[in-house]
């Protein structure tokens, strides 16, 4: 598998893990005190980082950090969109597609020669 391919997949579950360590608690978890839903979303963040880790390690063989930043917030943005819509059921608005296409030409700029 491609350096880069590999980073990629690795980036995208390490962002299901983070986007739900880091919003999941605000459905799952509002009758518990604050303190335990730090608690239990530091305890999904690991597996986050036992992903994220190794991704930048692999993808730096091959990347610059800069690039490597600006796929993990493509990867962020496109995790946590329908994360937002689906499961925190946050309403579509097209300041969605504007963050997008902000982001899109941060990739240009990140990769271009």
């Amino acid at each position: 598998m491609p350096i880069i391919l590999k980073t990629v997949c690795l980036l995208i579950l390490s962002n299901l893990f983070m986007t739900y360590a880091w919003y999941g608690h605000l459905n799952n978890m509002k009758d518990k005190a604050w303190y335990i839903a730090a608690l239990v979303s530091w305890s999904i963040a690991l597996f986050e980082y036992l992903l994220q880790v190794p991704a930048n390690r692999i993808g730096y063989q091959a990347l610059r950090p800069s690039q490597l930043k600006i796929i993990q917030e493509v990867i962020s943005l496109s995790v946590f969109v329908p994360f937002a819509l689906f499961v925190l059921k946050e309403k579509w608005n097209w300041n969605y597609l504007w963050a997008c296409l902000c982001i899109m030409g941060a990739v240009f700029f990140m990769f271009r020669k």
